[in-house]
């Protein structure tokens, strides 16, 4: 396998023979890279060395082939990146990034909006459209930006997404997210994209847009594939959502930077520009958004339903089922 090639490198963590190993996949071909256990130590070899990812597995070297599909059907694809100090993962994420975006936000909004004037959804979404795509080197509008949490919050590939008995929805956001490390000077490097499943509360933020924080403190989901390089202009492909086998929901939905409001970079750049975002070897997991919701279509999902995302060219698609687990009120001790 020559990866100097063109043709997409996508990128597996997984459990192999009773210990983790990275799987490297192209032209339909997926390999273990040799002495390395972890996406992470991958990227950080490679920035130590000063060349690409695709360098560094060339010099390292492919050994035996793997099943990815057969892999993942046993549940041994882990999340496609991790750190092991959790706390040393930032998810966060945009929204309002991209063209149709407002129209679904709006949807979901509508019973408590005056459509006599532009809600704050609205107005931030047009201003993403007048200056989110700034030539490059500059600096654009800013995005509407949210946190999820830690790496204690990302859920691998076929893992149930936990939803609290406060949540008063369980609903998938089919998107694509940038991961990245920061280099030991802080300086963040990309290691390429990933479909996510920015799961959030809708019905929550739906009460008051104030809530869009509280609406985003939930778990989320990246992979199955991690894609090296720079991601398509054009990405298409479908979310779903089955219910006992059965397809109760299915949308397209579109990403890349060619339907989107705002360029890669500038939603970079903003997150980026915060030192706090910048500690060195800490990783970071960024959402860049989405127009396509299941609750603006007035889906209500269940325990047991499975989410289910997939686009070229990133493989194998990302599935989640929804568990429901209880969260008592917590009591505060004094000391």
């Amino acid at each position: 396998m020559c990866l100097v090639s063109p043709t997409p490198l996508r990128l597996a963590q997984l459990r192999h023979q009773g210990r983790r190993a990275v799987v490297a996949t192209n032209d339909g071909v997926s390999r273990l890279i040799r002495d390395i256990e972890s996406v992470l130590d991958l990227a950080n070899a490679a920035i130590a060395s000063g060349h690409s990812l695709r360098a560094e597995i060339e010099r390292r070297g492919l050994g035996g082939t793997v099943d990815l599909a057969a892999a993942l059907a046993a549940g041994e694809i882990l999340a496609p990146i991790d750190h092991p100090d959790p706390s040393h993962v930032m998810v966060a994420g945009t929204g309002l990034t991209h063209l149709g975006s407002a129209e679904g936000r709006d949807k979901m909004h509508q019973d408590l909006a005056d459509l006599s004037k532009a809600t704050d959804s609205m107005k931030m979404f047009r201003m993403g459209l007048d200056g989110g795509r700034p030539a490059p080197g500059k600096e654009g509008v800013q995005p509407e930006w949210f946190y999820k949490g830690d790496g204690s919050t990302l859920i691998p590939p076929q893992g149930a997404l936990p939803s609290p008995s406060f949540a008063l929805d369980a609903g998938e956001e089919p998107e694509l997210a940038g991961i990245y490390v920061n280099g030991p000077d802080g300086s963040p490097w990309r290691i390429g994209f990933a479909l996510g499943n920015e799961f959030s509360d809708h019905v929550t933020e739906r009460q008051n847009y104030l809530y869009l924080a509280h609406s985003k403190l939930r778990v989320s989901a990246i992979g199955p594939e991690l894609l090296v390089g720079e991601a398509p202009a054009d990405i298409r492909g479908t979310s779903r959502i089955l219910r006992q086998g059965k397809v109760i929901w299915e949308k397209p939905f579109l990403t890349g930077e060619a339907n989107m409001s705002h360029t890669i970079a500038n939603l970079e750049g903003h997150h980026f520009k915060y030192q706090l975002f910048r500690q060195p070897g800490h990783v970071n997991v960024h959402y860049y958004g989405t127009a396509t919701l299941s609750v603006s279509d007035g889906v209500v999902t269940e325990p047991g339903d499975v989410f289910e995302i997939s686009a070229e060219p990133f493989g194998l698609p990302l599935a989640n089922p929804i568990r429901r687990v209880d969260a008592p009120w917590p009591t505060v001790k004094a000391l």
